[in-house]
């Protein structure tokens, strides 16, 4: 099979080619490709909707694995809930809309997440007051170090923000596991599960800790991602992006330092399980971001092609820029280059240590190059 640019497979819309590209269809199909590739002591990257990743301009000298496997099973139904079963390739918000169409409740807030199911339970994804972690009861992965295919349970993955076992574990440079499917438990009901983002709460007209109809909650979900070029688009460059490129930091309460001012937003810190973490609070990298003088559009001199018009106000941007509507997403406005990507991540995150003393850490997996 020809082998694809990786931009093609990625929503930021940037990387080179493949040495060697598998396409794999089945479970089967993705341990025999990984397995050829580890035998014969080829490099290797697993690619699913290429939503959290950014390759180098060179390409790639290995062998790509993208991951296409499709189908949900519902293993059980009883009084403990719904278990499903989904294939790794899986659409993830074509898992959602389903749960909410069948009245099953957990992973309504997470609607319009981009990317496929397998990816879900490696950075624990999370938004507006859900994680997976909360749902996940078992991930079946390919152990490339044991070369044997293993279950893991919840408890066996260690979840924390942006984290898990699954992520932490490499092999010869990369992931040590792949996996191959993850099983759900979710719980039959109307409405969707008690809110805890303030933001959703707000926009439902609902408590933090309400409960708002299933439905209400991924349509409102729904459109405060897309009001932040969030939700995949191909008419709008804003979504031609990796998403949230910096995670929130998450720093000891009192490491805050005296640059970050009162008015700061300070949240709470959770647990997998939601149990207050002490001596800890999360920082919003956006406000960071913004308040560090890197505001909606900004792109950097040399990379300019285009000017952004923002409620009125001409901005300078480039190939490369801040979304529009969110400064946390680094977006390819047309013809940038990783390269590009990367300069402009390297000045934001250095803008933000220098003004406040906080160190910003990438989310996406970043391949060939570096911040």
């Amino acid at each position: 099979m020809t082998s694809p640019r990786i931009a093609d497979l990625t929503t930021a819309a940037v990387g080179g080619p493949a040495r060697h590209y598998v396409r794999a269809g089945t479970e089967q199909a993705v341990v025999a490709a990984v397995a050829e590739a580890d035998a014969a002591g080829q490099e290797l990257l697993v690619v699913g909707g290429g939503s959290n990743l950014i390759a180098a301009d060179t390409g790639f000298a290995g062998t790509v694995v993208h991951v296409v496997s499709q189908g949900v099973e519902v293993l059980a139904d009883d009084p403990r809930g719904v278990l499903l079963e989904v294939q790794a390739g899986h659409s993830w918000d074509e898992l959602v809309a389903r749960a909410v169409a069948d009245g099953l409740v957990g992973i309504e807030a997470l609607s319009g997440i981009p990317g496929t199911t397998g990816a879900t339970p490696v950075q624990n994804v999370g938004a507006y007051g859900q994680e997976v972690a909360q749902t996940i009861e078992l991930v079946r992965a390919w152990d490339r170090h044991e070369r044997r295919v293993r279950d893991f349970a919840a408890a066996d993955l260690a979840f924390s923000y942006r984290d898990s076992a699954l992520k932490r574990s490499t092999v010869a440079g990369s992931p040590r596991f792949v996996v191959l499917a993850v099983r759900f438990r979710l719980e039959h009901g109307a409405d969707g599960s008690p809110v805890r983002y303030g933001e959703l709460a707000r926009r439902l007209g609902v408590e933090v800790g309400e409960r708002a109809p299933l439905g209400r909650v991924r349509e409102t979900v729904l459109a405060l991602r897309a009001g932040k070029g969030m939700v995949l688009d191909p008419g709008d460059r804003d979504t031609y992006s990796t998403g949230s490129f910096f995670t929130n930091p998450i720093l000891p309460t009192g490491a805050l330092g005296q640059r970050l001012p009162a008015d700061a937003p300070r949240f709470p810190v959770v647990d997998a399980a939601g149990r207050p973490v002490e001596d800890r609070v999360k920082l919003s990298a956006a406000w960071l971001i913004d308040h560090a003088g890197f505001g909606k559009g900004f792109g950097l001199p040399g990379t300019r092609n285009e000017v952004l018009d923002l409620d009125g106000g001409a901005v300078a941007g480039g190939r490369a820029s801040l979304s529009t509507k969110h400064t946390l997403a680094l977006t390819n406005r047309g013809g940038a280059s990783a390269q590009d990507l990367m300069a402009l991540a390297r000045t934001v995150r250095d803008g933000v240590a220098s003004v406040y003393g906080v160190d910003l850490v990438a989310e996406p997996v970043i391949v060939g190059t570096t911040v």
